[in-house]
């Protein structure tokens, strides 16, 4: 039997307390930054390559309340009967810039790491023009549009592992 998950009910109708209702609790947003900028795809590759490590049973509720909420869809992996592949949806591709203001807030009042702040450190820098040409490519890897000529994500991933290269 498939579980179904039910609408809350709305606290008030202010977009803010909207937006929260749907992405304010402690592990949505970190699921939908990892499959937006670490590409990872299925409930495994969530699970085994969290940061954070999350549980199995939280990732399984997020994964399933973000998919009704429209966040993500999820269809079978044609390799694998059981497992499924996530993808962002529109809305969720637009959270970029919500992401990189989050980041960039991050970066200036937290202790981040460096190498885990050099991506939000890129797309500060880069701003909207970097971040429309990233959710491009989110869009191509997600949605089926064409291939932009540029992959943002190479270059976060390029910028990341060059942190990391010089912390040795």
């Amino acid at each position: 039997m498939r579980e179904t998950i039910l609408p809350r009910p709305r606290r008030s109708g202010c977009p803010i307390n909207l937006t929260l209702e749907q992405l304010g609790d402690r592990w949505s947003l970190i699921v939908i930054r990892d499959i937006m900028f670490g590409n990872r795809r299925t409930y495994g590759e969530l699970l085994a390559q969290s940061e954070e490590g999350i549980a199995s049973n939280i990732l399984a509720d997020r994964l399933k309340r973000l998919t009704a909420a429209g966040l993500l869809t999820r269809r079978p992996d044609p390799g694998h009967r059981q497992r499924g592949i996530y993808s962002l949806t529109e809305a969720a591709i637009q959270l970029v810039p919500l992401l990189a203001h989050m980041a960039a807030w991050g970066r200036r009042h937290t202790r981040p790491s460096k190498e885990l702040s050099v991506r939000a450190e890129l797309l500060e820098k880069g701003g909207a023009s970097l971040w429309n040409a990233f959710m491009d490519e989110l869009r191509h890897l997600h949605l089926g549009a064409p291939r932009p000529a540029r992959s943002v994500l190479d270059e976060l991933q390029r910028a990341y592992e060059r942190a990391v290269a010089r912390r040795r």
